[in-house]
């Protein structure tokens, strides 16, 4: 736009230029009475209009500044410090980002500055309140020592803006678990799981695990010591995952804590993932129906699943704004429709919440509550 004001700007003074003799005389007042100010009165209007459009655009025009403040409020953490990693554990980081404005944001890309480090975004579009993921995976056999990585993530709409994420490690070439990480799986709600890996170190002779911890306590561990040598010390790690974890995906890290002298050293990370299915569950939960227009309803999908076919009871909501429809027959999966409608005048702008209580007739089970909500928008002010 500013391109097509300059050239309409730029015509207009070449058209001033004197091209003839006749043309100069005018322009010293010689020629044609009055045709010294013919030319310039279509400039001044020109410099009318375009004037107060550029002053609009310039204002509204985000400054690099407030392009990476809207940014950064999406996420919760710019950096992450992996700590000593065992040689061939695996070492991921999850950066959510959630869309907290009215407009839809686009990630166009996402690099890491060092190869020591991938990057997967998982979704690249988000309507308002939806979430994304920057997975950021360390290369743990790659080359022992420090590596520091720089992810930039690079966002195409509403308007452009970059994010720099910091990853630090040191990988630890002294220390090798295998397998890379206690990969549970699935695993069904109430049922006791266990998984075993393998600790190896080559160096002191009077090296040893000291003490395990873990911040879940649905997540024990115990090891056991299996070899010792002058050169190399074996242990057997058992990570056991209780049965009263809760349904959900299970991300947690377990702590081996050495008797290493460097402090950093101690402490090594092993991963711990799964997904933990409870008998009847509903996803997406949270859900999020987006943006709702003043006096116009939104629908989502909320999907209703159970280990053998069941029938839907009732389903209570919070807010009485929101409203399911419920499917009559019996089914293992259940695609329930989840609509908002303000119909008050005018509608209560900002976000509203409710608690959805689901009852069915699956034996065993009890009622699930999922979090539903909606960003109200405020109504449009007729012009006058």
């Amino acid at each position: 736009m500013f391109d097509t004001i300059a050239r309409m700007m730029m015509l207009a003074l070449l058209s001033q230029r004197p091209n003839s003799k006749l043309n100069n005389d005018s322009v010293r007042g010689r020629g044609v009475p009055g045709s010294r100010s013919r030319g310039w009165p279509l400039v001044r209007r020109l410099l009318a209009v375009a004037a107060p459009v550029v002053l609009s655009c310039l204002l509204l025009a985000p400054s690099p500044a407030s392009a990476r403040d809207w940014v950064k409020e999406m996420i919760s953490e710019t950096s992450h410090d992996f700590g000593a990693v065992a040689r061939g554990a695996k070492a991921e980081h999850h950066f959510v980002i959630e869309n907290n404005n009215e407009e839809e944001i686009r990630i166009e890309s996402a690099k890491s500055s060092c190869g020591c480090t991938s990057v997967q975004v998982t979704k690249q579009v988000l309507k308002s309140w939806e979430k994304s993921e920057i997975v950021a995976t360390l290369d743990t056999r790659s080359e022992p020592g420090a590596k520091d990585a720089t992810i930039t993530v690079v966002f195409a709409a509403p308007f452009a803006g970059e994010l720099q994420i910091h990853v630090h490690a040191f990988i630890r070439g002294d220390v090798v678990v295998q397998p890379g990480a206690a990969e549970f799986g699935v695993v069904t709600h109430g049922v006791e799981s266990s998984r075993t890996l393998k600790v190896t170190y080559a160096g002191r002779p009077d090296w040893k695990i000291t003490a395990l911890e873990s911040a879940n306590p649905s997540v024990e561990a115990v090891a056991v010591e299996t070899g010792r040598t002058p050169s190399q010390v074996s242990y057997d790690l058992t990570v056991n995952l209780k049965k009263d974890a809760p349904p959900g995906y299970l991300r947690e890290q377990l702590v081996l804590v050495t008797n290493d002298f460097d402090t950093r050293s101690s402490r090594v990370p092993v991963s711990v993932e799964g997904l933990v299915v409870a008998p009847l569950s509903a996803q997406p939960s949270p859900l999020s129906l987006g943006l709702a227009e003043p006096g116009r309803s939104v629908t989502r999908t909320l999907v209703v699943q159970g280990r053998a076919p069941f029938r839907i009871l009732s389903i209570k909501s919070t807010d009485d704004r929101f409203r399911c429809t419920l499917p009559a027959e019996a089914a293992a999966r259940h695609l329930v429709p989840v609509t908002f409608l303000d119909s008050k005048t005018p509608a209560t702008a900002g976000r509203a919440e409710t608690k959805l209580r689901i009852e069915t007739d699956l034996a065993g089970t009890s009622p699930i509550e999922v979090t539903a909500s909606v960003q109200v928008m405020p109504a449009k002010t007729a012009k006058p």
